[in-house]
């Protein structure tokens, strides 16, 4: 065998071409490395560019016209034959207001919400369902703190009517001659037909100073009367106390708002300190207000255990809220005032009281509001309060509508009023004495 000592040319030219081709090769790796992250880059860019595109035209199609899921726009209807109600029906007079209205550059929507949100509480068919907006929240907020400009009086609807549930002590109300179940037929010159009572407050509350004109029909009258009213502030004290010489001591409570439950503590400790051997508590013409401030109220006069109140909600669930103790007033005889302006907290009070102890209750039948408010917060300062249950005395006595029968009723006359005569507390204090005899 021979040995070769040249070099091998073609051996060499091999290795060359190997070379070239790993070469062109590993260049046409990296080029389509690089066409693929560039293409990557395009596609992500062009995504991003029609999704913005396409996102800004969805974004003034929202702005030009508000989407109602169409899941959300039918549902069920719970209170009627119907099976259905379609919500889609609001949003499409919505738009041909927004379109066609006369004054539709001028138009408030978000009054037009708050209008909307009035009309559905209003075809409940409850007097006491209502929302506020945020002024009126404001205001809601400093009658039970006690203090707001207006004419004093606590408003109600009864048999559909507007009517005075009961005018404050010393407000400008009862100082124009305002009583309780004056009807009110015209605030200014609107007419109060299908008014709500928060519609009619908000007409007649105003600043200090100012003149509001009710057209009224005092209960019995045969003619309607206009009464010219100077708004005032009214600052509300709704506890008062006088003990008199002959040991009784007479406590009127004018509201249930945010003190009364501290001012009537106060009382209740004078009234065991200068040994009262008896009490007339006067709740005439006490609109209610703050539940809770009733049952603290409760707690004060009936011993440990008793039932205040029993609620009922819409699916004949009854709850009953019980004194927990506290009690400093229960063993001192006493009688209970009432009339056609005792509405609510204090009939709920005046009931517990007669159930639960067997106090006497004098005077006139009681307004009848039986039922349970509670009042929520809504973004925006704007609150609602809706009625959530109807509520019963210990006794089991349902008075929507029909209020409380006083044990003993008594009279207080036009002629009495006039001439400060109080037939109705004459007859608690002989009462009252009977009993301390």
């Amino acid at each position: 065998m021979q040995e070769n000592n040249f070099p091998n040319t073609n051996s060499q030219d091999i290795s060359s071409q190997d070379e070239e081709k790993k070469t062109l090769e590993k260049n046409r790796k990296l080029f389509k490395k690089y066409l693929s992250f560039f293409a990557l880059v395009f596609l992500l860019y062009g995504s991003f560019y029609l999704g913005f595109s396409q996102g800004k035209k969805n974004q003034e199609a929202v702005d030009e016209k508000p989407v109602v899921p169409i899941s959300q726009s039918v549902v069920s209807n719970k209170f009627s034959n119907e099976n259905k109600v379609d919500f889609s029906l609001f949003w499409r007079v919505w738009d041909l207001v927004r379109e066609k209205h006369i004054n539709k550059n001028n138009l408030d929507a978000q009054k037009m919400v708050y209008g909307a949100i009035n009309g559905m509480l209003k075809a409940t068919g409850d007097p006491y369902s209502n929302f506020f907006n945020p002024s009126d929240t404001k205001s809601f907020s400093q009658e039970i703190e006690g203090s707001f400009d207006g004419i004093g009086a606590e408003l109600g609807v009864k048999d559909d009517v507007l009517t005075i549930v009961a005018p404050l002590e010393g407000s400008p109300a009862q100082k124009a001659g305002l009583r309780s179940g004056d009807k009110i037929l015209k605030i200014n010159n609107t007419i109060s037909a299908d008014m709500t009572a928060d519609d009619a407050v908000d007409l007649i509350r105003g600043k200090k100073g100012t003149e509001v004109r009710l057209t009224i029909l005092h209960l019995g009258d045969q003619e309607t009367k206009e009464v010219a009213i100077i708004r005032d502030k009214i600052e509300i004290k709704s506890v008062s106390l006088e003990n008199r010489e002959d040991k009784i001591a007479y406590l009127k409570i004018s509201k249930f708002g945010d003190n009364t439950a501290r001012e009537f503590n106060e009382a209740a400790n004078k009234i065991v300190s200068e040994g009262a051997k008896g009490i007339i508590i006067d709740m005439r013409n006490n609109p209610g207000g703050l539940l809770d401030k009733c049952v603290e109220i409760a707690n004060k006069l009936i011993p440990k255990g008793k039932v205040i109140v029993t609620e009922e909600d819409s699916a004949g669930n009854k709850e009953s809220l019980h004194t927990n103790g506290g009690d400093k007033l229960s063993s001192i005889p006493t009688v209970v005032l009432i009339n056609e302006g005792s509405a609510s907290a204090s009939e709920i009070l005046a009931g517990a009281l007669r159930d639960n102890q067997g106090i006497t209750l004098i005077g006139k039948k009681s307004f009848g509001k039986g039922s349970v408010q509670e009042l929520s917060d809504l973004p925006g300062g704007a609150s609602v309060k809706i009625t959530v249950a109807k509520w019963m005395t210990p006794g089991g006595d349902y008075i929507m509508e029909k209020g409380i029968s006083p044990d003993v009723e008594v009279d207080l006359s036009l002629d009495d009023y006039n001439n400060n005569r109080d037939p109705q507390f004459d007859k608690a204090l002989e009462m009252i004495k009977e009993k301390i005899k």
